[in-house]
């Protein structure tokens, strides 16, 4: 939210204005000499206090509503989309050795901060694969669902690489973006048999998904020669880390890859307050019209 401006700031210079026709443009008036003047010239003078006191609380109030005060507040629309990115993440039992599965997800909360103007769908696989969230622009429930994650929420036993690709590039069915592509991570071996390898990698083939495929651990933990083959026929990269800062350095290594180049429209939207200083002097300049007429009926 923006501070209170003033659209014509200049308009307060008829302040100095009103002030000075005050002090010289003064009409002359004719004087009558009456009995107890003294007295006379004193209530007059309280009455006057008050009266130049509202008066020029007015002016001034008129000259403010002239002034236009606004609150202005940047707007940024955009032009262009951004990426669509479907994030895959193993939960199966093994992730749960060294705590592999919470760095990731700290990792991974960190790369969604990073993806400002893009939407982002979230898939979760171990005994079986399932979509946490669709395609979204929504990251704060990403973030918030990906908190309460943890292994064993799609069993521990298995591990269904192939059935996730092949879920998660169906997000992609009705997408009309430039820019797709999948981030995979796994340590582990697709043993749940539920998706064939060439089925899955045709799938992403098919909606022009961009794979990148780390792969965590050691050799042994997962198969690289896979990995690699759903990375190439996709165009995407594979990676392999074993350490939770390769992990990270790989997420921000694709960030930069990947980077959305969003073109933005900005306007301002301005909220005008001038019926405040308005709405005052339009009642003080009655309370003025009161003083005055019963100071001359006195």
């Amino acid at each position: 939210m923006g501070n209170i401006v003033f659209e014509y700031p200049y308009l307060f210079l008829l302040l100095a204005l009103f002030v000075i026709c005050e002090k010289f443009c003064k009409a002359k008036r004719q004087r009558l000499i009456l009995p107890n003047m003294p007295m006379l010239k004193k209530v007059a003078q309280k009455q006057s206090v008050l009266i130049n006191a509202l008066k020029i609380l007015m002016v001034a109030l008129l000259v403010t509503a002239l002034a236009s005060p606004i609150k202005e507040d940047e707007v940024v629309v955009q032009n262009d989309k951004g990426y669509e990115i479907s994030l895959l993440l193993d939960a199966s039992g093994s992730m749960e050795q060294y705590d592999k599965f919470g760095i990731v997800k700290n990792i991974v909360l960190d790369f969604l901060n990073k993806r400002e103007h893009d939407k982002l769908g979230l898939t979760i696989f171990a005994d079986f694969a399932y979509v946490a969230i669709p395609l979204t622009y929504d990251k704060k429930s990403i973030s918030e669902l990906l908190q309460k994650i943890d292994v064993g929420i799609a069993g521990k036993q298995r591990t269904a690489l192939y059935e996730a690709l092949f879920m998660s590039s169906k997000l992609f069915k009705d997408s009309t973006a430039k820019h797709k592509i999948a981030i995979l991570l796994t340590d582990g071996i697709d043993n749940a048999g539920t998706i064939p390898l060439d089925v899955a990698i045709k799938t992403a083939k098919k909606y022009g998904i961009k794979v990148y495929v780390i792969g965590v651990g050691g050799r042994g933990d997962f198969e690289p020669e896979i990995l690699e083959e759903i990375a190439k026929e996709t165009g995407g990269k594979f990676y392999q880390a074993s350490t939770g800062e390769r992990i990270k350095a790989i997420y921000d290594e694709i960030d930069t890859l990947e980077k959305s180049e969003i073109k933005a429209n900005k306007y301002v939207k301005k909220h005008y307050f001038y019926q405040y200083p308005l709405g005052a002097a339009i009642a003080l300049m009655f309370l003025y019209i009161f003083v005055r007429r019963r100071r001359y009926a006195v």
